[in-house]
């Protein structure tokens, strides 16, 4: 493993040096299995400090879409003002505005979907679904997996990026707790069009 093995670890991720070395000491000197062993590092200690801690700061932010028909405001809520000043911070504030504007999302997580629609498009899939001849385990894990399409639809945490579409805006953020070390959270956000 080399330094440049290092520094481009740690370009790819945020991550500190001491952090890349050992990544790349388990990764065999594989720098994408490195960055992947950062990310699920990461994302456990995002996990844990969103449960421990309380976000009161934050920002609220405008996209207007440059056709100017389309915009979203997007309220991201973090520990402390220090963080919300970060361009950090701010970038990833300007890139879920950007995800809404894009998306439509109508609900933030599948927690926040009432059960009342997701039953209603269970039943629709079901109707779909009555002429096919397929046992009812089958059924259900196909149910299963459209429910879970249609929550990457409508549901803004499980969209996939707009930038890139291997993560998703839950994973965005995650990567982002880790990079700054505090809890993030969206509070709130609406979608405007004409």
């Amino acid at each position: 493993m080399s330094t440049q093995d290092i520094v481009k670890l740690r370009e790819m991720t945020g991550a500190g040096m001491l952090d890349c070395k050992k990544a790349l000491d388990e990764s065999g000197g594989d720098v994408e299995k490195a960055a992947e062993i950062l990310r699920k590092k990461g994302q456990a200690k995002a996990a844990k400090k969103s449960a421990e801690r309380e976000a009161k700061e934050g920002l609220v932010h405008a996209y207007i879409h440059a056709n100017g028909r389309v915009g979203a405001m997007v309220m991201l809520l973090c520990e402390t003002d220090f963080v919300a000043r970060n361009e950090v911070f701010q970038e990833l504030l300007h890139d879920i505005a950007m995800q809404v504007a894009a998306t439509s999302p109508l609900y933030l997580a599948p927690e926040n979907v009432p059960e009342e629609v997701i039953q209603k498009e269970k039943d629709m899939i079901k109707e779909e679904m009555a002429d096919e001849s397929k046992p009812a385990d089958v059924l259900d894990k196909i149910v299963e997996g459209k429910i879970a399409k249609y929550y990457e639809e409508v549901c803004l945490m499980n969209q996939p990026f707009i930038k890139d579409e291997d993560i998703t805006i839950a994973d965005l953020i995650n990567d982002k707790i880790a990079t700054l070390g505090e809890k993030i959270e969206i509070g709130d956000f609406s979608r405007f069009s004409i």
